[in-house]
């Protein structure tokens, strides 16, 4: 094969695959630029979600003509001059590719000029072809317009997301950004309408309110550590405001942003024992560095960096953060370093006066034997009995009745499990995975149940044919709750319970855009969300079956959030059970533990009438039979 030097626009394209990879690719490149030119204010102008126009104005120190036109070529850049200036960078731009890259996918208008120039320059571009360059009006600073991206690529236009999650990509790059340089003013508009004004801040912590709120200031407390090696400071969250959400998790270095998960290990570390599996803390961490100790030309986008000895940045961030967590206790202490602080009584000559006059005497039966019916438990008279409290879950036995529930009919009774096997060896035995078996549990000449013992709120004991049938609660209301969930996708059949008070939730405006993208998928599934402001979301109502406490809505909208990010397709079926099942586990997750006998029968009855009440969407087993023979084996 003929080896062949690619042409420039060719190679230009290439390029744009990796720097360039969806409008908000652009507005990180034109924003960094910006920066980089001491901009102290940074406009973002945004049409179709940066399909039809990408505009970045700042009032930065600009570019004379000559300068205009050499920007858009390959390499050109004025960052770096030789080799050793690789180990000292501290722009965000060094390589010379973004522009040229830009202007290969889109249409792209340049006008800029300096502040000893009396005029301006405007140069255009499009698919790497400069097409003129001519002399204007124009105040200090740049402005670089960038249309139709991708119009000669079909293929990478055809591929790029809905406009709202297209959009919540564009505010997060922005929001990288705007976190790195406080003391520059910001704005951002999506056509035509105003996403954030940001004024130049007094501090870190204003801007960061500004950007995500004051309830992410306010669950958050300061770090901070000084080395030989690195400055650390920043930001980071109280262990009970963690969340399943990803999108408060930022790492800066020298002023850049970059992602490392080998870092997010360290934060996570000095959390073990203070948050729950599957969440995450806030954090917001700054590192200040000598720049020849960290590479950060490892990466096309510049998001990953490479430092020296990242073992002991490894320690500095998981000392400082667990340091700081442990000054700031979250669960009450005593703080001994302040001796007036804890005024602890000394036990003297009073002490007497507050012992009690006798001691409880309690009497106990040996002889007592609980599984004699003849045998009684002995009261000696002038002792004092404890009343064992009828704790369900402690083994009191309960007459259950009919109550108002989630739905279904007061069917009653449950058979034996023809599909378990007995061990042997006096556990629960083992479960034979067989279709033809589905519904053995519920064979006719089943028994009616009348008692049922609630273990922990997690679990049902119910009377079967042969033994014991154990119901796990959650599972239970999986099963439940994903029939709902898919006949409401396919058959649009839901039921929405409104919230007496409708709760306001802070999303921050990326997150806000999926919610407005998802919002008729919500509705179909019984979601009753309507948005508020630009960053906040209202609920209003939830599914049959959700709770609608405030607290637990709170943590359902980052679950949520979760689900609804995921881009992932697949066909329309196999993609409405996928739904589905994460809508219904996002349901049962919320629910309270059983209280009462009431509602177990009531959970067991609409269990009953489900599609499959012994297997919940997604596979899992939902309930198990412990046999007479069993139970024998145990004593």
């Amino acid at each position: 094969m003929e080896l062949r030097i690619l042409p420039g626009n060719i190679a230009n394209m290439i390029a744009a695959g990796e720097v360039v990879q969806r409008p908000a690719s652009v507005v990180k490149e034109l924003v960094e630029n910006a920066v980089d030119a001491g901009a102290e204010q940074i406009s973002v102008m945004i049409k179709d979600s940066g399909r039809t126009l990408v505009q970045v104005i700042d009032n930065g120190k600009g570019m004379n003509p000559d300068d205009a036109v050499l920007c858009f070529e390959r390499h050109a850049t004025s960052k770096i001059a030789t080799a050793e200036d690789l180990e000292d960078i501290t722009t965000f731009g060094f390589r010379g590719e973004a522009l040229a890259s830009i202007a290969a996918v889109a249409e792209v208008t340049l006008k800029t000029r300096t502040e000893d120039e009396e005029v301006g320059c405007q140069v255009e571009y499009a698919a790497s072809v400069h097409n003129s360059t001519t002399e204007i009006a124009t105040p200090k600073g740049t402005n670089i317009a960038v249309r139709n991206l991708f119009y000669n690529v079909p293929a990478r236009r055809k591929f790029l997301k809905s406009d709202n999650v297209e959009f919540k990509h564009i505010v997060e790059e922005f929001t990288k950004v705007a976190l790195t340089r406080p003391e520059t003013g910001f704005t951002l508009s999506h056509n035509g309408k105003d996403i954030y004004v940001l004024k130049p801040a007094k501090s870190l912590k204003f801007r960061i309110m500004d950007l995500l709120g004051a309830s992410v200031t306010g669950d958050v407390v300061d770090v901070s550590a000084d080395t030989s090696v690195v400055r650390l400071r920043g930001f980071v969250g109280k262990p009970d405001t963690a969340k399943k959400t990803l999108g408060n998790q930022f790492f800066f270095v020298n002023g850049r942003y970059f992602r490392s998960p080998y870092l997010h290990k360290a934060v996570m570390k000095a959390y073990e024992g203070m948050v729950a599996d599957g969440v995450t803390p806030s954090y917001f961490i700054y590192l200040e560095v000598d720049p020849h100790s960290v590479d950060v030309n490892i990466s096309p986008t510049k998001s990953e960096v490479k430092f020296e000895d990242d073992s002991f940045i490894f320690q500095v961030v998981y000392a400082s953060v667990k340091e700081t967590l442990g000054k700031n206790s979250f669960a009450g202490g005593i703080d001994f370093s302040n001796p007036e602080a804890n005024d602890m009584p000394v036990l003297g000559s009073h002490f007497s006066e507050y012992q009690p006059e006798s001691i409880p005497q309690v009497a106990v039966d040996s002889g007592y034997n609980p599984f004699d019916p003849v045998t009684e438990p002995m009261v000696r008279p002038g002792s004092r009995t404890i009343e064992t409290a009828g704790v369900y879950g402690v083994g009191k036995v309960a007459s259950t009745s009919s109550a108002t529930g989630c739905g279904g009919s007061e069917t009653g009774g449950y058979g034996s499990a023809a599909g378990w096997k007995g061990s042997g060896n006096g556990s629960f035995g083992q479960y034979v995975d067989r279709r033809e078996d589905y519904g053995k549990l519920f064979e006719e000449n089943t028994l009616p149940v009348t008692q049922t013992i609630i273990l922990g709120g997690k679990y049902i004991v119910a009377p079967a044919r042969d033994g014991l049938m154990i119901v796990n609660v959650r599972r239970a209301r999986e099963r439940i709750l994903y029939d709902r969930a898919l006949a409401a996708l396919t058959k649009n059949e839901h039921v929405t319970q409104a919230s007496m008070f409708p709760v306001k939730v802070e999303v921050g405006a990326a997150n806000k855009a999926v919610f407005d993208d998802k919002a008729e998928l919500l509705a179909r599934l019984g979601f009753d969300i309507s948005p508020f402001g630009t960053d906040t979301i209202v609920v209003n109502g939830v599914p049959e079956g959700y709770s609608c406490e405030a607290g637990k809505i709170q943590t359902m909208v980052s679950d949520l959030l979760l689900i609804l990010s995921d881009d992932s397709s697949s066909l329309p079926g196999v993609m409405e059970s996928a739904m589905a099942e994460k809508i219904a586990l996002l349901g049962a997750s919320g629910c309270d533990p059983l209280a009462s006998p009431a509602e177990a029968r009531n959970l067991l009855d609409t269990l009953l009438s489900s599609s499959n009440p012994e297997l919940t969407g997604n596979g899992k087993r939902i309930m198990a039979i412990m046999t007479t023979a069993q139970v024998e084996k145990l004593f």
